[in-house]
């Protein structure tokens, strides 16, 4: 297929600037031409001062986090000529402050994160053997995540609560809840029953639509939340 001209609408903003805008630029694109790559030649041919993230250029990573034509999208899988249209808008993922241009601050994701006890991370030369129910599939798929923050744009919740602890956080947690490898879970639970834990959710799953990896971040939130409505049949009984 012979190269297209495309136009890119491209979100724009520094610190210091009183509004965003928008800016475009025209690039030619084949078939193999990536959203990022596109970004990388705009970059290196018309304007070296657009900022972007980027880094394995194969979705492994999750750096390059972007809204494409208003959907959350991974810069580096979506082909250009298959949107379909001559114009491409690209614009930093959203409820997360943004700090230059396409990248967004992602310390209070990773702070979060952190707290739900993601990553595991080795204190011994050997690790004690953890023991993984049957279903290995649904572990994997947890193991998967990116962390690329899409679920955390696209959440409508997020949008409208920052206090709100987000899809990612949410299936982290459950992640740990379902093979705790010797951690206890109980500090866990309390934490994400509660108003801005799993309980405000609102299932509209967009959380799930935009995960490139198959977390299925808003299945997770639903486990957890019959965790911990078992949790509390337990405690009226009488049992932990």
């Amino acid at each position: 297929m012979a190269e297209q001209l495309i136009d890119f609408k491209v979100f724009r903003y520094k610190q210091g600037q009183a509004e965003p805008t928008y800016q475009t630029f025209r690039t030619p694109c084949d078939e193999n031409t990536t959203v990022l790559v596109a970004l990388q030649d705009i970059r290196r041919d018309q304007d070296s001062s657009l900022i972007l993230r980027h880094s394995c250029h194969h979705a492994s990573c999750g750096t390059c986090g972007l809204r494409i034509n208003g959907r959350e999208e991974l810069g580096c899988v979506v082909k250009v000529l298959e949107l379909g249209t001559a114009t491409v808008t690209v614009e930093p993922m959203r409820n997360m402050p943004v700090i230059s241009d396409l990248v967004v601050n992602m310390a209070p994701f990773y702070d979060r994160f952190n707290r739900a006890g993601l990553p595991f991370i080795r204190e011994s030369e050997y690790l004690d053997e953890a023991e993984v129910a049957e279903g290995l599939e649904s572990y994997s798929r947890c193991e998967n995540c990116i962390e690329c923050n899409l679920c955390v744009s696209a959440c409508p919740i997020m949008g409208s609560d920052e206090l709100y602890l987000g899809p990612a956080t949410l299936a982290a947690v459950w992640r740990v809840v379902e093979e705790p490898r010797g951690l206890e879970t109980r500090p866990l639970l309390d934490w994400v029953d509660s108003q801005n834990g799993c309980w405000r959710c609102h299932v509209a799953y967009e959380c799930n639509a935009a995960c490139p990896s198959e977390v299925y971040p808003g299945d997770k939130i639903m486990a957890l939340r019959r965790e911990l409505t078992k949790r509390k049949f337990r405690g009226f009984f009488g049992r932990r």
